[in-house]
């Protein structure tokens, strides 16, 4: 099957996409996440898929899960794997209004990774339209809660992935246009810091800041920040009243290593911090972690794949580990071949300026076509 036969139109495409980035879907919205998934719900039942909705836990929308007609149902098969849910706070739009300027359109996830969902879908509804049947079933899994650290659905990917034979994961595509073949380990932290309240006016030698202990904190944290293992406080909550000396302040810390071995340390480090003195406190919990996942002979076999049919269309695709987890990891560290970065060009993810480049949805398209369909 020659993938540049199928009729991708980037621009009707575009137009269906819309739709998709102006339901904004914040991973802590499950009610907004659950009309993303209304709406990818229908577009997988129109492709032809069987739909089985899963419903959210630990506060956190719904999953979709949905399987297209094959021969052979039953033999391990293609795992397409993505997430509708979005850093972008409900009311992005206003800020961030879907737009197209050229070969460029802007929109709260269009890049991370809406666009890279929408293109795999529309790779499946083309093969079916001209008759092509993959060599092996193909299964859709999108899920509510990646962007924060996928606490909720990690056993469900997990479980997925093992009755698959390959995972494919449409997130953005590198900013060379390649494709991830390996991600580093990440770990996210909990703080607390609880201090002696006092009035902030009248008292104030005698409050001891729970903020104050917080700043401390994050210069120590950042400090420990080194090229094998990187650490960024990334969120802060603390006080309501100005007029007291805060009693309590809670933050959120990440750290990213290429090695397991040196996030191992980095998790030892974060765990081990201690109050500045005996008249506050500071405790650190470890939230979610996203193992390191290698390059693997099959993982590279599977890049091979994907590389000949790239050729075929007329450019080059490079592998690559990158920083920045996805739930390729989980798939990739169990030992499931997993090919990352399928999905749109474009830049400026988690940002006012994300956006896409157009023409990567129909080139990009074919390219996720192809793997579909060559895949044994």
């Amino acid at each position: 099957m020659d993938p540049n036969q199928l009729p991708f139109d980037a621009d009707a495409m575009l137009s269906g996409l819309r739709e998709w980035i102006e339901c904004e879907s914040p991973t802590y919205d499950p009610a907004s996440v659950n009309r993303m998934m209304d709406i990818a719900s229908r577009a997988l039942i129109v492709a032809g898929a069987r739909i089985e909705r899963i419903a959210g836990r630990m506060g956190f929308g719904d999953c979709v899960r949905a399987t297209f007609p094959h021969p052979s149902p039953h033999v391990p098969g293609i795992l397409v794997m993505g997430h509708l849910d979005t850093v972008h706070p409900t009311g992005t739009l206003q800020r961030l209004p879907f737009r197209r300027e050229g070969n460029k359109a802007w929109g709260p996830g269009i890049f991370d990774m809406k666009g890279g969902n929408f293109l795999a879908l529309e790779a499946i509804r083309l093969l079916g339209r001209a008759g092509v049947t993959t060599n092996l079933p193909v299964t859709v899994l999108f899920t509510s809660d990646e962007e924060v650290g996928s606490p909720s659905t990690r056993d469900l990917i997990e479980a997925e992935a093992s009755r698959h034979k390959y995972v494919l994961v449409p997130e953005p595509a590198r900013a060379d246009g390649g494709v991830v073949t390996g991600r580093y380990a990440i770990a996210r932290f909990n703080m607390e810091a609880t201090g002696v309240p006092s009035h902030a006016g009248a008292r104030l030698a005698e409050g001891r800041s729970a903020i104050k202990e917080m700043a401390r904190k994050i210069v120590e944290i950042e400090d420990m920040t080194t090229e094998d293992c990187t650490f960024s406080v990334g969120v802060i909550h603390g006080g309501q009243w100005v007029n007291c000396v805060t009693t309590t302040c809670v933050g959120e810390a990440l750290s990213m290593a290429k090695r397991q071995e040196d996030l191992d340390r980095g998790v030892a480090a974060m765990l081990s911090l201690r109050a500045s003195s005996n008249e506050i406190q500071f405790k650190v919990t470890r939230g979610v972690t996203r193992p390191v996942w290698e390059a693997t002979a099959a993982g590279m076999a599977l890049y091979e794949v994907a590389r000949g049919i790239a050729a075929v269309l007329g450019y080059h695709i490079n592998p690559q580990s990158s920083g920045g987890g996805s739930d390729g990891n989980f798939t990739g560290a169990m030992g499931v071949p997993t090919l990352d970065g399928l999905g749109v060009a474009g830049a400026g993810a988690h940002t006012l300026d994300e956006h896409i480049l157009v023409d990567s949805l129909a080139y990009r398209g074919r390219l996720m076509a192809g793997v579909l369909a060559a895949l044994v």
